[in-house]
């Protein structure tokens, strides 16, 4: 009889662990550090085409050169506009710091022949006319934000979680946002951007991704300004990793000289 008893218990316990949802073996915390942290290889080379389309449909294209390296504590990007005329020889620098501090971004206008250092209460404002903000172009620390794990789902034949995330700071375009994560892969579909109405502001999604080298990369992703009714393609090509960049490219300096290595 005890036996028995001890063989039922037994079955209850492992029915239990069976009956335990998956969300109970992750945190949102950790699903955005996952994120954070995925494998992007010591540095990065790539050709990006940007589409701008205002709410007339009528299109304006721009090509730029990125260049990007990570050491574990900065990440370091440089991009280089090289077309149309307006905005050639245009350059961005920003610093991602894994210790959570804010990103330092500067701006480079060869109209002015100067590097202008981006104030921290402009970093909203839009990144060269386009639908992303100087914020997009850095990248968020987790630690900016708290996470809620609101549910799972599947998007595009993905099971994803899906994470809500709202900034320690105010935010002065929106109040939270969503986040649509592959399970495992740890690569975002889809990020909503809420206002304070709960009506989503901007919407990126991710049009394709493929690995490179052993490393997801997204090749392909719009993001779409609900109010304006405007939207910004970015595609990626030509990328190439672990190229040996130097630190020194990546400064105010080398943002006036343009891309040459």
């Amino acid at each position: 009889m005890q036996n028995r008893r001890r063989i039922w218990i037994a079955l209850a316990i492992i029915g239990l662990v069976i009956l335990v949802p998956a969300t109970a073996q992750i945190s949102a915390e950790m699903v955005m550090d996952q994120v954070y942290t995925r494998p992007s290889g010591q540095d990065m080379q790539a050709t990006l085409h940007m589409t701008i389309t205002n709410s007339r449909g009528s299109t304006r294209e721009r090509s730029i050169v990125q260049f990007r390296k990570d050491d574990g504590e900065v990440e370091k990007k440089i991009m280089f506009f090289t077309s149309p005329a307006d905005v050639r020889n245009t350059s961005f620098l920003s610093f991602s710091y894994a210790d959570g501090r804010r990103d330092d971004q500067w701006i480079y206008l060869p109209a002015l022949g100067r590097v202008r250092r981006i104030a921290s209460d402009k970093t909203n404002d839009s990144f060269m006319g386009s639908d992303f903000t100087y914020e997009d172009m850095g990248a968020r620390h987790p630690s900016e934000d708290t996470h809620t794990l609101l549910r799972e789902e599947n998007l595009d034949g993905w099971d994803v979680y899906v994470i809500e995330s709202t900034p320690v700071e105010p935010n002065n375009e929106y109040v939270k946002t969503r986040n649509w994560i592959i399970k495992d892969e740890w690569i975002g579909l889809r990020k909503e951007f809420i206002g304070a109405d709960g009506s989503v502001v901007r919407r990126l999604s991710i049009e394709s991704y493929e690995k490179i080298d052993s490393i997801w990369v997204i090749t392909d992703m719009t993001m779409n300004n609900l109010a304006k009714n405007t939207s910004t393609r970015i595609s990626m090509e030509d990328v190439s990793f672990n190229n040996e960049l130097r630190d020194a490219f990546f400064s105010e300096r080398q943002m006036s000289r343009g891309p040459r290595l």
